[in-house]
Parts: C-alpha cells; structure tokens; sequence
C-alpha cells in the first residue's frame, strides 16, 4: 500500500513538473513582437493605478492575446491597444514611436501644427478641447475649451485614439487640416481649415502693471507646465519684486497642465510651507509634496481658473486655495486628477501609464470633478487682445480682490 501510495505521488509530482515545463517553455521562445507585448503587459500590471484592472483577470487577459499571431509590429501594436482598451482608460495608452518623440518634444520644446490640448471622453470618445495653445492656428482660428472636435479631415474622431488625433492635426508647417468643431453650447458644427504652424512653447508672459492706481501689482500668465516653467516663473517673479511689485495675479486660464513637477516646484515658489498635493497609489497609500521654505515672494495673490485649467494646473490652483494663499477666481476647472508615468518600450515606443490619483492639500478628490473657485464669473469670448484688460470680467474681479480688504495672503 504504501508503494501505491509513492507511485501515484511520483506520478502527481511528474504530472505538475510536466505542466510547469508546458508553461514556461514558451515563454523562453517568445518572437520580438511578443516580448513587446508581454513589455507592456508587465509595465501596467506593475504599475497600473488600479490593482483589479477595471474589476478583470489580468492574467488572462495576457495569456488570451499572447497567443495570436503578430505578423508584423503593426499587429503588435493593435493587440497591445486592444489589451489596454480594456482598462477604459483614454490616458493610459500606447504611443509608437513618432508618437512617443512628439510627446517629449511637446513638454521641452515645440512641436509642428494646430496648437491644440485634447481630452477623449473613455465612454463617449468624444474628443474635446481642454485648450488651444496661445498664438497657435486653433487660438487664431477662435476654437476654444470645450469645443469638441468631431471630424479631422472629414475622418470622424469617435474613430480614433487621442494619440491618433493628435497625430492627424500635427504635419508639416504650410500644410492645411480642415477640423469639424462643435462649439461649447452650439447646436451646428462647423468646418475650420487650419494653416499648420510651428508651435513655440513660451510657457510664461509677464508685465508689472499699474491698474490698482498707486499700487504696481505683477501679472503673470502661465500657459503650460513644461520643462521650463519654473525657472521662467521663479524670474519672473524675481524681476516684479525689484520694480517694487506689490501683489500678483497669477493667470492658469487654459493652461492644460504638463509636466507634474513643474506644477509642485512652481507652488513652492508661491508658498512657505504647507501640503502642495498628495499622491495615492494602487495599495491607497498616501505620498506628499511639500513647501520647502522658499517662497520669493508673500503678496497677495488672486489665481485665474477656467475650464480649460487642468492637470497640474490644477495641482497648483488646489495648493494654493487650501494653504490660503490665494484666492480663486473664475470657473470650475477641468477635473483632472490622474498621474501618469512614461514608459520606455524596446521598440522606441512607449506606454503613458495612470499610475496614481492626487488630492489637494484638503483631501479633495477633483477628478471629472474640478476645482470651485472662491468667486465665479463666467467666461466670454475674448479675442486674444482682450485678455487681460477692461473687457476681461474675471480679470478684473481679480483686480478688485486685490484691492479690497478681503485679500488673503499668506500666513505669516
């Protein structure tokens, strides 16, 4: 009995030993393009902000899709936007090469067409205009936040990925795009034909004004978050406090975000101390960013917010409004409250990954939320000559702010 026993254990032993060696074997024969696969595979399944991957067996999900034939990288690259299509996710994606090069370019330097900031709706796939770039062919052409984009050519949008989007807008300077717009509250589209351009980033325009009568205040426009932002920003300010500037008015309208770090480092320069955000990952746990001390300036401050202030612009607007340190004055922000991370693939592509949500100093949660200024006033329609001046409305609420006694400054 007992060497019954041994022999059937022997071949139960044999019989996982046989499986395990069926199992990994092909992993040790994987093609290019599989290894491509299983790259981006492992990237989300370690570093996903969601542990259940929208409430779904990862593991099955790789073991499924990995055995088609890839033909060709094309065929990878389809299997890999199918896998990641079910995460329901538009800001976790894949960008093949020119993609990926494009989107560094777009936070360092400047890039080649319309000048446009677009959002996709997961559910919808409406494409939507967070903001148009200042001086760029789609400021020009009048096309504003919350327009949606409903045609690229005539090739409708609700076909395409966001990065595929953008690629159909980007193309050689001279070159001519038609985009079928649906203004924000308009019932009729309308076909825009667009010149591209070269589109130079210049993230920060600034001017020491006099507009409170006997007390020069600072404006600064802040149109995005890119590699350069903060060291723009820090000079600015620097400069207005040697012309003897004596409060701010910071602008983020239809400022689309960018570069996270930048959003923090730039809150610092504004604050002494103080939470700027917190970070949650997958497992819920919290991670903080922090004032360091090196505020260059404790004037008043009003911040312009619209819905076309987003991402870290709304990092910075949050650590602002909840240390106190401003006031908020505009519209509710765009609500987008996700992370995410740049992959590299083996390829020359890579992965844009939603790796964590963040929270304002105040635990608010603003994703597809946004952020509530402290006095609202509505957009209009400005032309770009406008901004800024006498028939600006939420510029010059800011101005009376800054001239009341309700001014909230920084703690001493």
């Amino acid at each position: 009995m007992q060497k019954r026993f041994f022999s059937i254990a022997f071949l139960i032993i044999l019989q996982i030993s046989f499986t395990w060696i069926t199992w990994t074997n092909p992993v040790l024969a994987l093609t290019e393009d599989q290894k491509i696969f299983s790259e981006s595979w492992r990237i989300i399944n370690r570093s996903y902000v969601d542990e259940s991957f929208n409430h779904q067996n990862w593991w099955y999900i790789r073991e499924k899709m990995i055995r088609q034939p890839f033909q060709n990288r094309e065929d990878t690259y389809d299997a890999i936007e199918k896998m990641l299509a079910t995460l329901d996710d538009p800001f976790t994606r894949l960008l093949r090469p020119d993609q990926y090069r494009s989107l560094r370019v777009n936070t360092s330097g400047e890039l080649m067409g319309v000048g446009l900031q677009i959002s996709q709706d997961g559910e919808t796939g409406n494409l939507t205009v967070i903001a148009p770039i200042d001086d760029s062919p789609a400021e020009q052409a009048g096309i504003q936040s919350q327009d949606r984009i409903l045609k690229i050519d005539g090739f409708p949008t609700s076909e395409l990925t966001l990065d595929e989007s953008a690629a159909r807008m980007r193309g050689p300077i001279g070159s001519q795009v038609i985009l079928t717009v649906l203004r924000n509250n308009h019932k009729t589209p309308e076909d825009l034909v667009l010149i591209r351009d070269r589109i130079a980033i210049h993230p920060v325009t600034t001017e020491l004004r006099s507009d409170l009568g006997s007390t020069p205040f600072g404006y600064i426009r802040l149109s995005q978050f890119s590699a350069n932002a903060t060291e723009e920003v820090a000079q600015a300010i620097q400069s207005l406090e040697k012309k003897g500037a004596k409060a701010y008015i910071l602008d983020l309208r239809n400022n689309p975000g960018g570069l996270l770090l930048s959003g923090i480092e730039i809150a610092r320069l504004w604050l002494d101390e103080g939470t700027i955000v917190y970070t949650v990952n997958r497992q819920g746990l919290l991670g903080s960013f922090e004032a360091l001390g090196s505020a260059l300036t404790k004037a008043p401050l009003v911040v312009l917010v619209n819905q076309g202030t987003a991402s870290a612009s709304e990092i910075l607007s949050g650590a602002l409004q909840d240390n106190h340190r401003a006031i908020l004055v505009g519209e509710k922000t765009f609500g987008k409250g996700l992370i995410q991370s740049l992959f590299d693939l083996s390829d020359g592509s890579g992965l844009a990954v939603t790796v964590a949500k963040y929270e304002t100093p105040n635990h608010t949660d603003i994703n597809k939320l946004g952020i509530m200024p402290d006095r609202v006033i509505p957009s209009e329609s400005l032309l770009r000559n406008q901004v800024a001046t006498a028939a600006d409305h939420q510029y010059q609420a800011a101005l009376e702010l800054l001239s009341s006694q309700f001014v909230v400054a920084q703690k001493e």
